[in-house]
């Protein structure tokens, strides 16, 4: 489930070969991290100083509103968090697609966050606790079948970041599916419909006017069914206590790596400071379209 890239076997990497073991549910990790990063001073002081100001779960360069939200605007650290989050998340939208010239070929860049908190022993209620084994459901809003795309790096420059992962959505789905009462919910194009459509363009022209989270207020039929078993997983104990498929995996300081959040099940187990950047791939970009959690549910309706 983990494929490790170092700089000689990710220059030597196919076209879409990186792009097909994402879609084939595999966490890609990247030892270096391939991209160039924050300078020292910078992070150092986004660790220091992001936990004591932190009025949100995170601090997020939202590019739609072109501002960031989780700091209160007098914050004397906004501006440089804007300065490191914005350009962060340029870097990454460049390296994709370079290294995935199909899959990331109409990449929608999201936001790009810092994760400045401990991830063990936080106490969020089950729906926002990322220590769950969960699939992503709506990155900020709807994706319309559309893939999710996180690629993180820790920037703790002493401590491992721990995951977590039950395995990926095609067998997950088989398994809980029915126990989840995802058919119940499923719907025959599982697409909007006309007045879905004009929900997503009012949502979307609020974010463009300076209220960004507008768009996580925006849903569709199939995004609705991926968060009822986004729900289901961590709201259920004998889910989450279940050890068949179980996977532990670590991520060193300055590490790398990406994954596909709407396929494979993850949870953060442990770990502060990261960064983290979100994208949206096209359904229509994808080289494996019949593992896309989308087509899997339409094909089960």
């Amino acid at each position: 489930m983990l494929q490790v890239y170092d700089e000689d076997s990710l220059a030597a990497a196919a076209p879409d070969e990186i792009g097909d073991a994402l879609e084939k549910g595999n966490i890609i990790k990247f030892m270096p991290c391939p991209i160039e990063l924050p300078g020292n001073d910078a992070l150092e002081t986004l660790r220091t100083e992001l936990p004591r100001q932190l009025k949100r779960k995170n601090v997020s360069y939202h590019p739609e509103a072109d501002k960031v939200t989780g700091l209160d605007d007098d914050s004397r650290i906004k501006d440089l968090a804007y300065d490191v989050l914005s350009a962060h998340r340029n870097r990454i939208t460049a390296f994709l697609r370079k290294v995935m010239p199909t899959l990331a070929s109409n990449i929608k860049a999201g936001t790009c966050s810092f994760r400045p908190l401990e991830e063990q022993g936080r106490n969020l209620k089950p729906h926002a606790s990322n220590e769950l084994v969960h699939v992503d459901a709506g990155a900020y809003g709807a994706t319309n079948g559309d893939r999710i795309l996180r690629f993180f790096v820790n920037v703790n420059p002493e401590k491992d970041r721990v995951w977590a992962s039950k395995g990926a959505f095609p067998d997950l789905f088989e398994k809980y599916g029915r126990d989840a009462g995802l058919y119940e919910s499923l719907t025959p194009t599982l697409e909007r419909g006309p007045l879905g459509k004009m929900r997503t363009s009012l949502l979307n022209g609020l974010a463009h006017i300076g209220l960004p989270l507008a768009t996580v207020l925006d849903s569709s039929p199939y995004d609705r069914v991926m968060r009822k078993f986004h729900n289901y997983m961590k709201d259920t104990p004998e889910f989450q206590a279940r050890m068949d498929d179980h996977q532990m995996f670590r991520f060193e300081p300055f590490s790398a790596w990406m994954v596909l959040t709407d396929m494979v099940s993850h949870a953060s187990c442990s770990g502060q400071h990261a960064l983290v950047y979100t994208g949206l791939v096209r359904l229509e970009d994808c080289r494996l379209p019949e593992l896309a959690p989308f087509n899997i549910l339409r094909a089960a309706a």
